[in-house]
């Protein structure tokens, strides 16, 4: 649809012929289903009433002016189709050594009752790993925070929220009690992700819902998250969570077979390749730098027509650098 639709009007045509023409290509849009009159209004920068007119060719206003943005926003819309075309999403989840030993993680916090601690760099795919556990698990909810989730009120609402509980007045004791009543004898896990925002009495709040329930509870995020737990000398108010960690995990860099699993969901088998995506792995981002470049290579080779090489890899990783 999107490329039938491709406009071929340019800023010079003038006259009824354009206005007629733009305003057919707009009618096949909302015909087909594509977007809505709101959403069309919303994007090219007119309110809902001048585009609404000027479809029915009874706009008293600025008509050349309402045809300009819809002209901007039409070939905008074309050249990000023609990207997104050649650009291969990102996978939801790859199955990777490193996805797995969090994956290891969680499952026994949620068999256990226990409470587990998984953190390290950035781009590790943390995050993915979590979602695609509790996308493939009952009674898994992930929470994540952010500086806006620092104190406790705040982190449980949070909490609430990824959970189904909304709208619950007062304090946060009474958002702990209800958060308490939903997870007890439910055998789920609770995780925080980006728990670093968390402060102290934050932690011991979502500790204490952890001990009322007995549902696994796993914080993730840097290393941050470790360093609150231990509390440096472990003072005794630290004590309290450290002492019921019940497994950790530390991750620094992405493992080999890491970048070999990503390489295979893009479908990339050169040893050159791979090499090049290891190095790239080896940085700051790491499996977020190797899925950016191999998304933006892939639009590279597929301009020029061709397989996705090494050449492509270097011009995509300089590119993203502010170097190309």
């Amino acid at each position: 649809m999107e490329q039938a639709l491709a406009t071929n009007l340019t800023e010079t045509d003038t006259g009824e012929d354009r206005a007629a023409d733009l305003r057919g290509k707009i009618h096949a849009l909302l015909a087909g289903g594509d977007c809505s009159q709101a959403q069309i209004a919303r994007v090219s920068g007119l309110s809902a009433a001048a585009l609404s007119s000027w479809l029915k060719g009874a706009y008293k206003g600025d008509n050349s002016a309402v045809e300009e943005k819809l002209l901007k926003w039409l070939g905008a819309r074309d050249r990000n189709a023609r990207t997104s075309a050649a650009m291969p999403a990102a996978p939801a989840w790859v199955d990777t050594p490193t996805g797995r030993r969090i994956h290891a993680v969680l499952m026994f916090a949620q068999a256990a009752g226990d409470l587990g601690c998984i953190y390290g760099g950035a781009g590790l795919g943390k995050t993915k790993a979590l979602q695609s556990y509790a996308a493939a698990s009952p009674n898994v909810w992930v929470s994540t925070m952010s500086p806006a989730h620092g104190g406790v009120s705040s982190a449980l609402e949070e909490i609430a929220e990824a959970i189904g509980l909304r709208g619950i007045p007062g304090r946060a004791a009474r958002l702990q009690r209800e958060l308490v009543n939903r997870l007890n004898n439910t055998g789920g896990l609770l995780i925080v992700d980006e728990a670093q925002h968390l402060n102290m009495r934050s932690l011991e709040a979502i500790r204490a819902i952890h001990d009322a329930t007995g549902v696994g509870l796993v914080l993730c995020g840097n290393e941050a998250v470790f360093a609150r737990l231990t509390g440096g000398s472990r003072e005794a108010t630290f004590a309290q969570l450290f002492s019921r960690l019940g497994k950790r995990l530390r991750l620094t860099k992405a493992a080999p077979g890491d970048v070999d699993a990503m390489a295979d969901a893009f479908g990339v088998m050169g040893t050159a390749e791979r090499r090049f995506l290891a190095g790239i792995a080896s940085k700051p981002g790491a499996l977020r730098g190797v899925v950016k470049t191999l998304r933006l290579a892939s639009v590279f080779a597929a301009g020029k027509g061709e397989s996705l090489t090494v050449d492509h890899l270097n011009a995509a990783w300089h590119d993203l650098a502010g170097e190309g």
